[in-house]
Order: structure tokens, then sequence, then C-alpha cells
């Protein structure tokens, strides 16, 4: 699944494509997603103006006249700037055409994407009970709301309540850097030890965002282009391998039927 860098990547690719033009129609070659597109959507859309692209967790919010629209890639989806006129591929189900003659093109192979208009996506039922971006949270605010709970602390950071947009892989890493075990619990850990992990969620998350995301199955950026952050991937999906730092063999559990690797050394 597109995870926050690769949704951010795409948000910055895209933008300037967007921002400022305004949409000519909506074509809609499949609107079986996640939600059904409804048949009043291109209405809706056709002469509003971007006026803006935002990211929210792992989701893309267009600011447009009248409303928003909510874009979310799915499992495999991803969104592409493209000529309207150029032959779509199987699985580009959607093309929002503007005025500029270019389109963003939403290719979605298993129809797990999204695109749904709301009046405010603070309200709207996929945004509202979102947890503060990593960027906004505070070691505090995790220390304080971790009391008393016995879930491992990887749950408690992937839990988009917690916190918005850490996903498996990245929750992998941070704790890696931060030499914490996954499996301890999120109520236990000291201020101190949050802070450290709060630092490396941030640190890894942005290395991610400046190397493109990281590439699994088929994600591309809006240019086309794979990430490259899984050629430093220090720990995720690196079982039997010797670890980065102190060569010993990172290892694989379970989690919520979730993998998690680690390094039993480095990590305590």
């Amino acid at each position: 699944m597109p995870e926050l860098p690769e949704v951010e990547t795409t948000r910055r690719g895209i933008s300037p494509h967007l921002i400022g033009h305004r949409i000519e129609r909506l074509i809609v070659r499949e609107p079986r997603l996640r939600w059904r597109i409804p048949a009043s959507l291109p209405r809706k859309l056709a002469g509003q103006t971007v006026r803006n692209v935002q990211r929210r967790a792992k989701y893309l919010i267009l600011d447009l006249d009248d409303g928003h629209l909510l874009c979310h890639l799915g499992m495999s989806g991803s969104l592409r700037i493209v000529d309207p006129a150029s032959p779509p591929r199987k699985h580009d189900h959607i093309d929002l055409v503007l005025d500029s003659g270019k389109a963003l093109r939403l290719h979605d192979p298993r129809r797990f994407g999204a695109m749904i208009w709301t009046a405010d996506p603070n309200t709207h039922a996929l945004i509202k009970n979102l947890g503060p971006e990593p960027w906004e949270a505070t070691a505090e605010y995790l220390h304080q709301r971790a009391k008393g709970r016995r879930q491992s602390v990887k749950n408690y950071i992937t839990d988009s309540r917690t916190l918005a947009g850490v996903g498996n892989i990245y929750a992998a890493e941070a704790l890696f850097d931060a030499g914490i075990h996954p499996k301890r619990p999120a109520g236990r850990l000291s201020l101190e030890r949050y802070q450290a992990l709060l630092k490396a969620v941030v640190k890894v998350l942005e290395r991610s965002i400046k190397m493109g995301g990281t590439t699994l199955r088929d994600f591309v950026s809006a240019e086309g282009e794979p990430g490259y952050f899984r050629q430093v991937l220090c720990v995720y999906e690196r079982e039997g391998e010797p670890c980065r730092r102190c060569h010993t063999p990172i290892r694989r559990i379970v989690l919520t039927s979730r993998s998690i690797y680690y390094c039993p050394h480095c990590q305590h």
C-alpha cells in the first residue's frame, strides 16, 4: 500500500500541474472503486478550479471552489499527469481533465482507491478521527496517551488515531533507529524513549520523501519514477540478513497478522 511518503511524493509531483487550473471534465471509465463514483460527480467537478492540493495522512485533498475532493490510492493505485489523448492502459479508471491540456489519471489495478467529494474534509468520517501528523505531534502527547496501554509500541504508533500515516515499513525502520523492540508495551516506555522514537519517525519519513518513497509492487510517482528508499531499508523485509549496525541477523515476528522486522541486539 502506498504510505505517507509515497502520497506526499505524489502530492508534490501533481500540485504544480493542478493548482490554479480549471477542471474541464471528469472521465470515469470504471466507477466501481472502493466506494462507487456517483454519477453526479462529473457535473459537480466540471468548471471548478483547483485552489490547493493538501495531504492528510494517506489522503490527498484537492481544495476546489466549492468543496474538496478526497483521493486515496488504495492498495496499488497511482496518480500521474498525462496527455488526455494518450490511450488509457488497463486499470486507468479515471481522468481529471484540466484546462491546461493535461489530465490527472488514476491507475488502480485492485480498485481499492477512492475519489470522494466532501464539503469539509475535517468532518468527513475518513479524516475526523485521525491523530496528528508526525511533524505536529509531541513526545509528551505520545507518552501521555500511552499510559496504561499494554499493546505493543509498534501497533501503538501505526494506529492512525495515535499518529496519522505511519505504516508498517516506517514503524519498523523508526523503531530500529530509536533502538526500541517492537513488542515493548507502549505504556512502559519513558518520555525520553518517546522523544527518540518520534525523532526517528520524522527522520525516516523525511528521508523516504526525499528519495521518492519506497517501491512496493508497482508504486510510481506522479512522473512515473519509482521510489528508492527501499534500497536503504535497515530491517524491513531483511529477515536473516545482517544488521547494518552490528551484523546480527535480522528477525521477523508477527503482530496482529502483520510482519515486523527488528534487530535482537540493537533493539530492546
